[in-house]
């Protein structure tokens, strides 16, 4: 008696990778700490906590990532942060 076997094999779709940027903040000597939070919590979203540690991480280390995700987005975003006065960078 003969047994046959089949083996089958699942073939995954590749996913459709997108990459992620980051948008960094630097430091400067003009913008107040309050402006800073209160833009990255209206334009990035952040609640005030992070907003706060982000603004304390710039100031001490001279940047801080402040977003990632699709270049799209953080360019709107990056234009409104620059246009508010502050410097920022998408990587």
């Amino acid at each position: 008696m003969d047994i046959e076997t089949t083996t089958e094999e699942v073939i995954e779709p590749k996913e459709q990778t997108v990459k992620e940027h980051i948008l960094v903040l630097f430091d400067d000597n003009v913008n107040t700490f309050d402006h800073v939070i209160d833009l990255l919590v209206k334009v990035c979203k952040h609640d005030a906590i992070q907003a706060e540690q982000c603004a304390m991480l710039v100031h001490y280390t001279g940047k801080c990532s402040v977003k990632n995700g699709e270049f799209k987005e953080l360019t709107l975003m990056g234009e409104i942060l620059a246009d508010s006065g502050l410097t920022v960078e998408i990587n």
